[in-house]
């Protein structure tokens, strides 16, 4: 019987790897893993499941025992994917596709999420596309036109607008600056 563990924080690829290293460390064969969860064909005995759960914690993750949470963490990751995939479709209804990802209803999917995240699944998908607005704007390879095509933005300005709602400076601005004000993907929650 599989056992699909569900881990808070794994984001990244460079997550997956770690994870991946560690339950080859535990030697539980990988079935699958994905952002935010990983499955294995063994089975777990409450001792094995105590010591994950403590080296993952020292890791910087978490494992997600809750239904609720475990929803949740699927929404973020499923988002931050979305986000990362280049063909991202131009007429995407992200409450549409949320439910055909996560097999649930929408209203059901955003209740959740409300709950647990006090903030909406709008403003953190809206958050986390403008992280990646960030990140696309220090790589410094692509216009702001092209940034603004890239994340399907009707317009540059729209995007700019955005941009400047969630971070209180305007493209050319955050360029300009010095400082680094990007997050971490498990750090973005939602903009105010």
């Amino acid at each position: 019987m599989d056992t699909t563990l569900y881990i808070k924080n794994m984001v990244c690829n460079r997550c997956i790897m770690v994870v991946e290293e560690q339950m080859n460390k535990w030697a539980l064969p990988i079935s699958h893993i994905a952002l935010g969860e990983v499955t294995t064909s063994a089975s777990i005995s409450p001792d094995l499941l105590e010591t994950i759960r403590k080296e993952l914690d020292m890791l910087g993750f978490e494992l997600i025992d809750n239904k609720r949470l475990q929803t949740v963490e699927r929404i973020k990751t499923a988002i931050i994917d979305l986000i990362y995939q280049k063909d991202l479709g131009q007429k995407l209804n992200l409450s549409t596709w949320l439910e055909k990802e996560l097999h649930q209803d929408y209203a059901h999917l955003s209740a959740w999420f409300s709950e647990v995240e006090a903030t909406t699944i709008e403003k953190f998908f809206i958050a986390q596309k403008i992280e990646r607005v960030k990140e696309l704007l220090q790589y410094d390879e692509l216009t702001l036109s092209q940034i603004a095509d890239q994340m399907h933005y009707s317009s540059v300005a729209y995007l700019s607008n955005q941009f400047k709602k969630v971070t209180g400076l305007s493209p050319s601005q955050f360029k300009q600056s010095t400082e680094n004000t990007r997050m971490p993907l498990d750090a973005v929650k939602s903009y105010k």
